[in-house]
């Protein structure tokens, strides 16, 4: 028995360490880069990365190279040069959308082109996977495996990273309770823990659901603000609470709690989105101007939760019709959409009309 981590506890530990700006080395290909995520960055580091000499570049989303008028060479990336010039200031700028309509000229921005770009593919999806902004300022090594060595760092084969990054991470249930709650009468929430050291999952069992019949579901991912503060930005709260007292009236149902906050970007990147909103882009516009697609939820998790409390067959209760392709693709067979139309108001109008035009809810 080894004491040494696997690849799943390496990922997590770099996921750790990119939040509190340390850097990751990513070795593949005979090639080695050094991956430090730009909004956690510090300007002692970025100094010292590039005086080491190897070509240096900040690595962006194509998604986020569009708003920038920044040239995509590489498909789903651009692999901005750094100026001579360039400082911690300008790396952030170039990363984070806040201040493109008060200081829009962020240029010219110079994009590499030729080589291989794999290694910066797996630098944003580690960055995107710790709920970063995504950009990542990757320098090249000559030799990755040494230097992590010397510096105490955090050493991915690329190769194995990237498809385990892309992977929904085994589940296991913890603990379940009763849980009486206003909304649905008696209750039972069961916690389940993925094995990759990410955030816990919930189910809230209403009343005694067969295992034998379609069941009353509704994934429902996180909303701090909706959920928790009464935000009146989106329709998740009343979406929430509907869905608890639909469940409590029939006298079963199952609600997945998943924590996938802000379509799966993390608080933090929402509120980001939150205040771009604010400057006039509509919420699929805002998460693109960061680097985003419009949805980066996973709700493969959902069907995993299910099919580990017995459940094969669902009414689904939602509006998005991506979740009810989602279930069938994971082998459960839905047997109803169950619309949940509950919610609108003066100030999310705007949110519920692109989320139908641009989205394909069902509203």
């Amino acid at each position: 028995m080894s004491f040494a981590p696997d690849l799943t506890e390496l990922l997590a530990r770099a996921r750790a360490d990119l939040r509190m700006g340390v850097g990751v080395v990513l070795t593949g290909a005979g090639a080695s880069v050094l991956v430090m995520a730009a909004e956690t960055l510090a300007a002692a580091r970025l100094e010292a990365a590039r005086a080491m000499g190897g070509e240096t570049a900040l690595t962006i989303t194509a998604r986020r190279a569009a708003t920038l008028k920044a040239r995509v060479y590489d498909g789903d990336l651009a692999r901005v040069a750094l100026p001579g010039d360039a400082d911690l200031r300008w790396v952030r700028a170039v990363a984070d959308p806040a201040g493109d309509l008060t200081h829009p000229m962020k240029g010219p921005l110079r994009s590499l082109r030729g080589g291989d770009a794999a290694l910066h593919r797996t630098a944003l999806a580690l960055v995107k996977s710790a709920h970063l902004l995504p950009a990542a300022v990757v320098t090249a090594l000559p030799d990755g495996p040494g230097f992590a060595r010397e510096h105490r760092l955090t050493l991915l084969p690329a190769a194995l990273a990237e498809p385990r990054l892309a992977e929904t991470g085994p589940l296991a249930p913890v603990a379940q309770a009763r849980v009486p709650v206003e909304a649905a009468g008696a209750g039972r929430l069961h916690v389940f823990r993925p094995g990759d050291g990410s955030e816990e999952h919930y189910a809230f069992e209403v009343g005694q659901p067969r295992r034998d019949a379609p069941v009353l579901v509704r994934l429902h991912s996180a909303c701090f603000t909706g959920d928790v503060l009464g935000s009146l930005k989106c329709d998740c709260g009343p979406q929430l609470r509907g869905a608890l007292a639909q469940m409590g009236a029939e006298g079963a149902g199952v609600l997945l709690y998943l924590n996938q906050e802000g379509r799966g970007i993390g608080l933090a990147n929402k509120l980001r989105a939150y205040s771009l909103q604010d400057q006039g882009f509509d919420t699929v516009e805002a998460n693109h101007r960061l680097g985003f697609e419009d949805d980066e939820r996973d709700f493969r998790i959902g069907s995993d939760i299910l099919r580990r409390m017995g459940f094969s067959e669902v009414r689904l209760m939602t509006n998005n019709p991506a979740k009810l392709t989602m279930m069938e693709e994971q082998g459960l067979t839905v047997v109803e959409r169950v619309p949940l139309s509950v919610g609108r108001t003066a100030e999310n109008s705007g949110y519920l009309a692109t989320k139908a035009a641009k989205s394909g809810h069902l509203l």
